[in-house]
């Protein structure tokens, strides 16, 4: 049980418009991986019988999930979200953008028969490094900015 004073807890909580960072984020990650599952490339298990960095990405909700709960307990706050929001960019852009891309961005773009869709989906992605992007620069200076 934590015995830290709910005063001190409040004062670790995170501002509204974190929360709304995260929040974003998800989504659009969800919209991501849907988008995996639709286009029918890059999937993994639990869609496909193989282990494959889609599988491995799924970690994000878990950690979403325990992160909420730790910071709307004032058990965990900036400094978490500013270790997973950079974790996240990081594979984001690794696996999506960089010259080692496993998934380039033509591989999000081309299985659609109707292009738009295609690059509806890669808007839909960068939005999503985006936003993992300014996730972790926003927790970082609530994390640095901070006292505890």
């Amino acid at each position: 049980m934590d015995r830290t004073p709910s005063s001190e807890r409040r004062g670790r909580t995170l501002p509204a418009r974190a929360y709304l960072l995260f929040a974003v984020a998800t989504l659009l990650g969800l919209a991501h991986h849907v988008d995996h599952v639709i286009r029918g490339n890059h999937v993994g298990w639990p869609i496909t019988p193989e282990v494959t960095p889609f599988t491995y990405s799924l970690v994000i909700y878990p950690l979403v999930a325990v992160g909420l709960l730790l910071s709307v307990t004032g058990r965990a706050g900036a400094r978490y979200w500013t270790v997973v929001m950079t974790l996240g960019t990081g594979m984001l852009v690794f696996f999506h953008v960089s010259p080692w891309a496993v998934e380039p961005p033509a591989d999000v773009i081309l299985p659609y028969a109707n292009p738009l869709f295609g690059y509806a989906a890669f808007v839909v992605l960068l939005l999503l490094i985006a936003v993992v992007a300014v996730g972790a620069g926003y927790s970082y200076r609530l994390w640095r900015g901070s006292t505890g």
